[in-house]
């Protein structure tokens, strides 16, 4: 039998309905692990001992009343920092941040809570989640644990870190232009970001999309069919739709799926040769078990990616100018150059412009898709980098340039997935990209199970340095 950290939630669920084991050992061995890869992957801001013993003997005494407030109930899960849960400050990665404890939870919270889930804690991001980095001014670095010198990207760094070194088999980050796809590629996890408004956010925004992250395309299968509960909390939540994404999840067939494959956006960063194979040999597989693939161009312009970058910088510039001088000496350097160095002198028309072509993006994402089932890209232009860069590129000025294959779902509101395809050949690992027509979420996840199923051996999870 694996390890108890190693189950997954599927396992954990069948093992709990069975009496095979209890929520409170899988609670016990979920916070050992912890204990062991702290130190060195930096995964979590909080902790909660207590809270997570708690919780699981409350879920032991359901499961064995044969009460279970759901399929999850008694399955150890983390929340990123910025989904706020009742009781724990949330300073969103900086170290200025509001460390008064939060009245209430966000959807996603709540949502998990009344399925049973153990919250075990909430995973760190960097400044404001304005990097694809696990560097923070708050929490200094968060390494990936399948090599301690590379990042795990972000923003949902620790979510990445923690899903990797068996922080449990549940974990649930955020996306506004790559942020749960991203560290999913970094850390060979499936992450999903669902179609803007399946899984209710709060507060709300364009683009913003909660998502979950896990070792198997089962578990988030599980997992969505929870959270996407509504709430009116979220004014862009889509008409709740009851649907069993773990029991609809198997048996699409790649025979006459149209899936496009885009392999260059041709913009941002040029893709190193490993993304670009890994893309290759899935289409190759795919194209092998029946699927009509067709190589695409990219839809994206270099002026849309310039679009979005100034919309950030001018929407993050507006935050940070809003503070006191000495606040803002305590953001990280990169983060407050970036968001600084020209936003302060754009004029309304230049935010107009960026917005359309924002809104040029989302309709040309939309276009893109529209021939086909799905289409296939890589998830990022690059295998790794250093863990204490602040993005791939290590450039303020153009800090966005690696976002460029992900960005555009975001605000064309189509769900897209990262799902670990390979590993290089020292060991990191390498996704690829699902991206499917507006609202099919378990069309995506069910290709994605299928990319699972046909993908070359996977390498083991990593475990703790001694």
């Amino acid at each position: 039998m694996l390890p108890l950290h190693a189950l997954t939630a599927a396992e954990l669920t069948q093992a709990y309905a069975d009496k095979s084991l209890s929520p409170v050992e899988v609670a016990d061995a979920a916070l050992a692990r912890i204990e062991a890869w702290e130190p060195h992957a930096n995964a979590l801001y909080r902790i909660h001992h207590d809270g997570a013993r708690t919780a699981a003997i409350a879920s032991e005494a359901r499961w064995r009343a044969g009460k279970p407030l759901s399929p999850l109930d008694g399955v150890p899960i983390t929340l990123k920092e910025n989904i706020t849960t009742k009781g724990d400050p949330a300073p969103i990665g900086v170290a200025i941040g509001d460390l008064t404890p939060k009245t209430e939870d966000a959807p996603a919270a709540a949502r998990v809570r009344e399925a049973g889930c153990v919250l075990l804690g909430k995973t760190t991001m960097p400044d404001y989640g304005m990097l694809s980095s696990g560097r923070s001014s708050l929490h200094g670095t968060t390494r990936n644990p399948w090599r301690l010198d590379r990042n795990p990207a972000g923003s949902s760094s620790g979510a990445g870190a923690a899903a990797v070194a068996g922080y449990g088999p549940l974990h649930i980050g955020t996306d506004i232009g790559g942020s749960v796809r991203l560290p999913a590629h970094h850390c060979g996890l499936f992450g999903l970001k669902p179609s803007l408004g399946r899984l209710p956010v709060y507060p709300p925004f364009m683009g913003r999309a909660a998502g979950p992250m896990t070792r198997t395309v089962r578990d988030a299968a599980m997992l969505m069919s929870v959270v996407t509960g509504p709430d009116v909390r979220d004014y862009m939540n889509l008409p709740h739709q009851p649907v069993d994404y773990a029991g609809e999840l198997e048996g699409l067939s790649a025979k006459g799926l149209r899936i496009g494959l885009i392999r260059v956006m041709g913009t941002g960063i040029d893709p190193e040769p490993g993304v670009l194979s890994a893309a290759d040999d899935a289409a190759k597989a795919l194209s092998a078990a029946g699927a009509e693939v067709t190589e695409i161009p990219s839809f994206l312009t270099p002026d849309m990616l310039e679009g979005i970058c100034r919309f950030f910088e001018a929407r993050s510039y507006n935050d940070v100018m809003a503070l006191p001088e000495s606040a803002r000496a305590r953001i990280l350097p990169f983060v407050l150059e970036w968001c600084t160095w020209r936003a302060g002198t754009f004029s309304g028309a230049d935010v107009m412009n960026a917005y359309m072509q924002v809104m040029a993006m989302r309709e040309a994402a939309v276009k893109a898709v529209a021939a086909f089932d799905f289409v296939l890209s890589p998830v990022a232009p690059i295998v790794s980098y250093p863990a204490d860069a602040h993005s791939p590129n290590e450039d303020s000025h153009n800090a966005l340039a690696h976002i460029a294959y992900t960005v555009a779902y975001n605000f064309s509101e189509q769900p897209a997935a990262s799902v670990n395809w390979t590993f290089t050949g020292d060991g990191l690992p390498v996704g690829v990209q699902v991206v499917g027509q507006r609202f099919d979420d378990l069309g995506v996840m069910r290709l994605s199970r299928l990319i699972e199923q046909i993908r070359p051996e996977q390498k083991a999870w990593p475990e703790p340095p001694r």
